[in-house]
């Protein structure tokens, strides 16, 4: 939807992170890849994968020419090893809109190489967790890790009209407090604990676009979370109100 010209909060905020952040590499989480064990895209020339319908032509016939990066790819399934956690090569994956459309905005060059990385099968948020804290020297490396998904995916809701927004509120709220939560351990036992939030259910019918949140808060600090992430998560209630009302 950004890239046809609609949502433009969320438009305006990714189009500010090239401003921001300048990232040797970058290894983003997809809600729209899940795999067990989990698997990292290692080709040198990833294709897209439009893995959408309904929308309109042109949106069928988007290019984003960013090179793959194969030793990324080796290192990220050597960390993940290294605390216990499975994770295949697959050389044949092309980049789903999960990866293409924010990256499309953010990084229109294309120039930064990209690596998409799975979600584990089991959708446990402790195991993404782990995932980004294993993940974590990445950071030291210069590669931003971007996690795609939403804090509010609940399709049908959409298309419900004005009563939801305040439940997608509620949720966000209680979402951002969690990975605001400065005491390191009390934000990963609360976001392992996510459906015990306000509205978890309605805000996330399927938890898939709210995992790869878990792998951020994984590989962040110890310390408080900064509020860009916060500005980040916040968008799926923002965009769900906007269009409720």
């Amino acid at each position: 939807m950004p890239l046809l010209g609609k949502d433009p909060v969320i438009r305006r905020h990714l189009e500010a992170v090239c401003r921001e952040i300048s990232p040797r590499a970058i290894l983003v989480v997809s809600a729209h890849w899940e795999a067990n064990p989990v698997r990292v895209s290692g080709g040198l020339s990833p294709d897209l994968y439009f893995d959408y319908y309904g929308f309109p032509p042109e949106s069928y016939e988007y290019t984003y020419k960013a090179p793959g990066d194969p030793d990324l790819a080796q290192r990220v399934q050597r960390l993940l090893a290294d605390d216990g956690i499975g994770c295949e090569l697959d050389s044949k994956r092309g980049l789903d809109h999960g990866v293409f459309v924010p990256l499309m905005l953010a990084y229109p060059k294309a120039d930064v190489p990209v690596v998409a990385l799975s979600l584990h099968a089991s959708l446990d948020p402790e195991k993404h967790l782990a995932i980004g804290r294993a993940l974590r020297p990445l950071r030291d490396d210069g590669v931003l890790i971007l996690c795609s998904g939403m804090s509010f995916h609940n399709m049908r809701a959409f298309r419900m009209g004005g009563a939801p927004a305040r439940r997608s509120i509620d949720f966000d709220d209680a979402l951002a407090a969690a990975v605001l939560q400065p005491d390191a351990a009390q934000r990963r036992a609360q976001l392992a604990n996510w459906r015990a939030l306000p509205e978890a259910a309605f805000a996330h019918p399927r938890e898939e676009h709210l995992l790869p949140l878990m792998v951020a808060a994984g590989a962040s600090s110890d310390g408080t979370m900064p509020a860009r992430l916060l500005d980040a998560s916040s968008m799926g209630a923002k965009l769900a109100a906007y269009r409720f009302d």
